[in-house]
């Protein structure tokens, strides 16, 4: 299991919004709003990291509202 989590910036206004349409992608545990340089935080799953990789670009860059996403992946040293 790949983890990840997802700092997004939204366009003004968008932020409540970004954060109920991701949530409601598969493959996001949670999504929410936060304070500072970005405006929602996502943890995601996925099986491999080329699976994570598609659940970003083809699902949750897709959302309406956002304007910049930074993929952090989860690893364990």
């Amino acid at each position: 299991m790949v983890q990840a989590y997802i700092l997004i910036q939204t366009e003004v206004g968008k932020a409540q919004s970004v954060a109920a349409d991701v949530a409601a992608i598969a493959g996001v545990v949670t999504a929410e709003d936060v304070t500072g340089p970005y405006d929602v935080i996502a943890r995601i799953e996925a099986g491999t990291v080329d699976e994570l990789g598609k659940l970003v670009i083809a699902k949750i860059q897709d959302v309406r509202g956002i304007a910049r996403t930074l993929t952090c992946t989860v690893v364990h040293v």
